[in-house]
């Protein structure tokens, strides 16, 4: 169920209409619902996929949670060796969660690339190649809730937020259907937290929130989808336009490729703001940059914002001298390419921009 679709137009209202009459209590279990209904629609069984990541995290959370506790209640009894082996059990748990939904996440996305990949290197060594015959579907939106989750097993690792114990809530962060197949990224001290305690409704909300998904709508149909004409007839037929024409197609790719994310990104936040819930804005007048570096904080900065605090942060950022901050940046911004798509064009396109960085 895409946002520009009837369907959505009809979905929406439904959604919103049975949440303000049901009691505040009862909020979470309808949203999560309908959330769930919302992702079967491109296919029922990927389901199982967005429930595992859900439980997955939700109850390694709670195990971190649990051993710290137990660590600060016989810190002062046992000593410094209690302390260090609850805090090797938090890590262990924290490393076995975040394989298990990398693996997931390498399996369906990168799986086949990977393949390809050894098969080149194979061939080069004249080894035969490993036969592979079978196409694995992408799940929608598998790359967004996938980064969601964990940078929630993140915080809560960290001690930057609780471990949520109400299930349905934290399953409903995970999932919630406006910013579930496109963004943007939320973090829990955002997202989980309003998720405590629903506002009542509001009529600054629907109009605000019906005039972000009226803008969004016009971004991604009015001009979005009509540069993509121009773009898909001269990238269709490249040999047959001259350059003149691959520029000017080329300039119209920029515009409908930030015209459709933002318009995706602004449909979500005015479906979520009519129910009172609050999403960042994801972009900032990225093409008034002026450097790239200014860009990438203006551009998905949910992703960015990601990348950032939970991988290039971690890895010693700029506080380990020059080489290693360019090493850190390269390795960020590889790895960035590689989320946005399964091929070494995308890889090649990160390094590209961590080399303009």
């Amino acid at each position: 169920m895409l946002f520009n679709t009837p369907q959505y137009i009809l979905f929406l209202p439904v959604v919103v209409l049975i949440y303000y009459c049901l009691p505040k209590k009862m909020r979470c279990f309808w949203l999560l619902a309908t959330s769930y209904y919302f992702y079967m629609q491109w296919n029922p069984l990927y389901i199982i996929l967005l429930f595992s990541c859900t439980l997955l995290t939700y109850v390694c959370g709670r195990m971190i949670e649990n051993l710290r506790k137990r660590e600060v209640d016989t810190q002062e009894e046992d000593g410094q060796k209690e302390n260090l082996i609850g805090c090797r059990k938090q890590m262990l748990c924290f490393i076995i969660c975040i394989l298990l939904n990398l693996g997931i996440l390498f399996f369906f996305k990168y799986f086949q690339f990977g393949i390809s990949v050894l098969n080149h290197i194979l061939v080069y060594f004249h080894i035969q190649e490993i036969g592979w015959g079978y196409d694995i579907l992408l799940p929608v939106g598998i790359s967004f809730y996938t980064l969601q989750a964990l940078g929630y097993l993140v915080d809560v690792y960290r001690g930057d937020i609780y471990a949520e114990k109400n299930f349905i809530r934290y399953a409903l962060f995970v999932s919630f259907f406006p910013q579930l197949v496109a963004g943007p990224i939320e973090r829990s001290k955002n997202l989980l937290v309003q998720l405590h305690s629903p506002q009542g409704f509001r009529y600054e909300n629907l109009r605000k929130g019906g005039l972000f998904i009226l803008y969004g709508l016009f971004l991604k149909m009015v001009i979005a989808d009509r540069a993509a004409i121009i773009v898909d007839t001269v990238y269709g037929n490249s040999m047959v336009y001259p350059g003149f024409y691959v520029v000017i197609a080329t300039i119209f790719f920029a515009i409908q490729i930030y015209c459709d994310f933002y318009g995706y990104s602004t449909i979500a936040r005015g479906s979520a703001l009519i129910m009172g819930i609050h999403l960042m804005d994801n972009f900032s007048a990225p093409y008034y940059a002026r450097s790239v570096k200014d860009f990438w904080r203006r551009w998905h900065i949910s992703l960015s914002g990601w990348f950032r605090d939970y991988l290039y942060i971690p890895l010693g950022g700029n506080r380990k001298g020059e080489f290693r901050k360019c090493s850190n940046l390269l390795i960020v911004f590889a790895i960035s390419g590689l989320w946005h798509g399964a091929s070494m064009a995308f890889v090649f396109w990160g390094i590209l921009n961590g080399v303009y960085q």
